[in-house]
């Protein structure tokens, strides 16, 4: 799914995806903000501007807005050499910020530097000869050789316009770094990735994406089980379209596909997804991508396709209601102006074979408002609609919210039509659930606490059966094969939750007696574990005693850091190496106290930071005070991103007496900067006592009681608020007595 942005940042003017952006400039005057030169250095961001006042020599402004300025990527890599910050830019960086800081805009340096790799990868025995050309000659010659790439790969009716000369220009030395890319990451396709994912993740309010899990999901319902396919050689190849295909997630999710087709609204979007494609080593040759609105231009209106993929847009309402109102593929009824969805329903169904399979992404509300009842009615009595699966909140933007699935299967003419739904509810199982704006229950982000591999676990095992013997025996709470006549009622609401016989209360009446009893175990603990009374030290002739925290000099972080007491790493890069699957630990789990839960993306090799044992972790964003010691759980995790990590070397620095006092909320305040939306923490600044060693240590004991006896007060919160929602249901539907 794409969603146009209304602005992009860093184009110049429509100059198409591979078009001629007028007076392009010079070839090196690759540009970097405040952001990328904190990224290149390794430092945050306060620290550039710090360099900015302190420095006179730094470099100018070259262009941007006196707010975020932004300055010559080649002087600010000799400044941060000569001044020993910067022992060399890795060559990804390098790229990257080409892309960033490319006159034409980030998505045309994309789209060049994709039309280069394909070039690399089709054309390798002819890339080292035109690599050797100097830069005015390499320009001259490119546009026919990509030419020749693009036709061959994609077709003459490709979204990938081959460039021109001059708009080839500026781009010569991010192709000649894109291609060195490819050979230090082993593939053309991982350097693309990688670049396409820095993109996207820098420009997240542009793109409405469909993440991996879902995505594989919904990948493994349409073509029968990835697994599966993978195995058996003797299948025939599919054909798959994804009507709205935004950057291709969906369709690079297919495994083995026969061909492939895409179409969507936005032109920059369309050629990046028909690169992607070209340039992954499992896609068939046959590449099929186009521009333009599906719903309004459809651009496959003969095909017949085995599988259809879609993330639609949500609630539109311009979507084709007044000059579609004849259109033939309203099969099931006519869409009202608020049903948007349900013609993109019809739209996936229209372009099916008979027996094909869709798999759309859609909001709850599709599965129960009025307006869309009768055509919910007549998918189920004609047997298209095949089942709704209730998705954890978190699974995909818009995030706070529970998402379903909807798996339709367009219907063989002469067979009867199915004569059950199946229902899927993984919201109510897994830990996704939680509460408004994706955060769960005890407010972390329900993104990050997903178990994708038990949410694919329970809807391809639920999905196989059913598809199978076309019935399903109910588990409660989870799944139901519903005979369709029990939903033709005036309603016609699909929503999972309402269809599904409950599950037991908390398990039971011995369940909840379980927790009580940790719930009483645990107020004891936390009876032992809270603080003595407190008094003023005092010395022996009755007199306040010095208190050592308050009458020694101070030091901050920065200092520390500079004088090798302790390291500072930032969070938030990595993926994870293939096969070995690595645990993240996310800003909400620091906020919460819990174990990692996030997981390091796939992608093109890139070492994540990973933690030990004494670490210690503290979240920049949000300006509240928490701040964690890695312990033996967490250790090996990555750093997720809005962390940054003090590593103390133990001969100089307690690390529960740098915790403590990092802690304090003077501290976080003074180092505290505040914008419009969020509040951050410059962590150099924060403040610490200079004390021995020994009386580090005094601090760190106490410190570390403190941690236990909070951890303890949390666990008792949970308890007790299982206890009592445990009660509540039980008294509800009769397990506990009143």
């Amino acid at each position: 799914m794409s969603q146009v942005p209304e602005e992009r940042a860093g184009d110049t003017g429509d100059t198409g995806a591979m078009g001629t952006p007028g007076d392009a400039g010079d070839a090196g005057s690759a540009e970097v903000t405040a952001a990328g030169i904190a990224r290149l250095a390794g430092v945050g961001r306060a620290a550039v501007s710090n360099w900015r006042r302190r420095h006179a020599d730094f470099p100018k402004p070259v262009g941007g807005t006196e707010a975020s300025p932004s300055f010559a990527l080649a002087d600010v890599e000799r400044w941060l050499r000569e001044q020993g910050k910067l022992a060399e830019v890795p060559l990804r960086e390098r790229v990257w910020q080409q892309i960033a800081g490319h006159p034409a805009g980030a998505v045309t340096a994309l789209v060049h530097a994709g039309c280069a790799l394909l070039l690399v990868r089709d054309r390798s025995a002819a890339w080292p000869a035109l690599a050797a050309l100097p830069d005015e000659r390499l320009t001259g010659v490119l546009p026919v050789a990509l030419e020749e790439t693009l036709t061959e790969r994609l077709g003459p009716e490709r979204p990938v316009l081959t460039p021109t000369v001059s708009a080839l220009a500026p781009s010569v030395p991010l192709l000649r770094g894109a291609a060195d890319l490819a050979a230090e990451m082993d593939g053309v396709r991982p350097a693309f990735e990688f670049l396409l994912g820095r993109h996207l993740d820098a420009n997240p309010r542009q793109y409405t994406l469909t993440p991996p899990g879902p995505a594989s999901l919904m990948a493994a319902l349409a073509t029968g089980g990835t697994a599966s396919r993978a195995a058996d050689d003797t299948r025939a190849p599919l054909t798959v379209l994804d009507p709205a295909c935004g950057t291709g997630g969906l369709l690079s999710a297919v495994e083995r596909p026969g061909a492939v087709c895409g179409q969507d609204a936005d032109h920059d979007l369309a050629a990046l997804t028909a690169l992607r494609l070209a340039l992954s080593a499992e896609t068939a040759a046959d590449i099929r991508v186009r521009s333009g609105d599906s719903l309004r231009a459809d651009a496959f209106p003969a095909l017949a396709a085995d599988a259809v993929l879609c993330h639609p847009p949500f609630n539109e309402r311009n979507w084709g209601h007044d000059e579609l109102a004849y259109d033939p593929r309203w099969e099931y009824g006519f869409p009202a102006r608020t049903e948007s969805e349900l013609a993109w329903v019809q739209h996936a169904l229209a372009r099916l074979r008979p027996g094909g399979t869709a798999v759309l992404l859609m909001p709850p509300a599709a599965a129960s408002r009025r307006s869309g009842r009768r055509i919910r009615a007549d998918l189920l009595r004609r047997g298209a609609l095949r089942a709704v699966v209730a998705l954890p909140a978190g699974a995909a933007p818009p995030y706070g919210i529970p998402l379903h699935l909807w798996v339709l299967r367009r219907p063989v003419p002469g067979e009867r039509p199915a004569a059950e739904l199946l229902l899927v509810d993984t919201a109510s199982e897994h830990p996704g659930q939680g509460g408004r704006d994706g955060q769960g229950r005890d407010g972390r982000d329900s993104r990050d606490r997903i178990d994708w591999s038990a949410v694919h676990t329970a809807v391809l095992d639920a999905w196989t059966a059913f598809d199978r013997d076309g019935t399903l025996a109910a588990t409660p709470g989870e799944s139901r094969a519903v005979p369709v006549i029990e939903l033709l009622d005036d309603d016609v609401d699909l929503a999972p939750a309402r269809h599904l016989p409950p599950r037991a209360a908390a398990e039971g009446v011995t369940q909840l007696a379980l927790v009580r009893e940790r719930l009483a175990e645990t107020l004891h603990r936390t009876r032992e574990l809270t603080p003595a009374p407190l008094a003023e030290p005092a010395t022996a002739d009755g007199g306040p005693a010095s208190r050592p925290a308050a009458t020694a000099g101070t030091t901050t972080v920065g200092e520390l850091a500079r004088a090798g007491a302790l390291t500072l790493h930032a969070g938030g890069a990595g993926t994870a190496p293939a096969g070995a699957p690595v645990a993240v630990l996310t800003d909400h789990d620091v906020l919460a106290a819990q174990p990692p839960s996030g997981t390091l993306p796939d992608g093109p090799p890139e070492d994540p930071v990973l933690l030990a044992a004494g670490d210690v972790v503290v979240p920049v964003l949000g300006g509240g005070a928490a701040v964690r010691v890695v312990d033996a759980p967490a250790e090996g995790a990555a750093l997720g991103r809005n962390l940054q990590l003090l590593r103390p070397d133990p001969a100089a620095l307690d690390p529960w007496f740098l915790a403590g006092f990092l802690r304090a909320t003077a501290n976080t305040r003074q180092a505290s900067s505040y914008a419009s939306t969020a509040t951050r923490l410059d962590v150099r600044r924060l403040q610490l006592p200079r004390l021995p060693l020994a009386e580090q240590r005094r601090f760190g004991e106490r410190f570390r009681a403190l941690a236990e006896f909070e951890e303890t007060l949390r666990q008792a919160s949970r308890l007790g608020e299982q206890l009592v929602q445990g009660l509540y249901d039980g008294l509800a539907d009769g397990t506990v007595a009143p």
